[in-house]
């Protein structure tokens, strides 16, 4: 089995190799946000980004004549997706195929070197079994729909040049392969992450959304007792049901606590991070979104993912 001998390969490597970290989701679902800080926060001097959305192999105008939309693995070549990401893996760098957002075509292709930690994120990172043997940690980013429509809109008609309606058809258009092939992923991370308004808040505009956090026991998580027991009510941990119905524990963190709260948390779980959080780390970088605001939430769901990518980077040195 092809993900079999990967996951061998890595296992006995010599050589330092680096951590691998997939995240996953819906366009507009808020991968690259995610991704942004924890790069900024650990430098690129130590840190690799890559877009598997670079793989697509029409450009925007040959998509229109096709059956399928970006979403499809047909519409990716998935093949050189799974060869480039076992390559970044091992520490062997890339030539990238690059797509310009912007402008929906591809153009000239990137080295690409891997860092000591490389994010991958994209549409469909975790589709393959070959592709998901190559990582270490795995993130699945789940908004509500209503919420990842609006976002979609308002990014593809700032950044993109749409209007409201053709991304309104577009996502029409898209969702049965979203139904099909992106959302399907979510079973395979080990963490999945919803940012949304508590349901059963009125709160005012402007607050920030909340996270909840599934820690499925597929890595080792963070011990959070110490944490929780902070004072104040930032954060909290409860057992519920996965959607497959096996138990899991769910990580509340709150939007609507006032910043000093959140900040308690924060600085518990730097702190449990000990020296592996030195020189060199940016902890202001955590946190911010595209148009400039702070979230406390965001910065705590990106400081939890940073423990796992130093963690695993000590095993790995031990």
């Amino acid at each position: 089995m092809p993900h079999r001998i990967v996951h061998m390969l890595r296992a006995r490597g010599t050589a330092r190799r680096p951590v691998m970290l997939a995240i996953a989701g819906d366009s507009a679902a808020g991968k690259t946000t995610l991704t942004r800080g924890l790069v900024q926060c650990l430098g690129a001097d130590r840190m690799t980004a890559v877009c598997v959305d670079d793989y697509h192999r029409y450009d925007r105008a040959e998509r229109r004549g096709k059956p399928f939309t970006a979403l499809h693995p047909d519409c990716n070549h998935i093949d050189i997706m799974e060869q480039h990401l076992q390559l970044l893996s091992m520490g062997e760098p890339i030539l990238k195929p690059v797509y310009d957002h912007t402008t929906g075509r591809l153009v000239r292709p990137e080295l690409v070197r891997p860092r000591e930690f490389v994010i991958v994120e994209g549409l469909l990172p975790l589709h393959t079994r070959l592709a998901r043997a190559c990582f270490d940690i795995t993130v699945y980013l789940d908004p509500p729909e209503h919420l990842r429509h609006r976002w979609k809109i308002e990014r593809d008609c700032r950044t993109r040049g749409y209007t409201p309606d053709q991304v309104r058809r577009e996502l029409d258009r898209r969702e049965p392969e979203s139904a099909a092939f992106i959302r399907p992923q979510r079973r395979w991370a080990d963490i999945v992450v919803r940012f949304a308004p508590v349901a059963e808040r009125a709160d005012p505009p402007g607050t920030p959304l909340s996270a909840e956090l599934l820690l499925r026991p597929t890595i080792d998580h963070p011990e959070l007792a110490g944490v929780l027991k902070e004072p104040g009510t930032a954060m909290h941990l409860r057992l519920r049901r996965d959607t497959d119905g096996r138990p899991v524990d769910a990580l509340h963190v709150h939007g609507y606590v006032s910043p000093e709260e959140s900040q308690v948390v924060k600085k518990a779980i730097w702190e449990r991070l000990g020296p592996r959080a030195g020189d060199g780390i940016d902890r202001d970088a955590l946190g911010r979104l595209a148009d400039g605001t702070a979230s406390d939430p965001l910065a705590i769901t990106q400081l939890l993912l940073l423990y796992h990518l130093l963690e695993a980077g000590e095993s790995q040195a031990a």
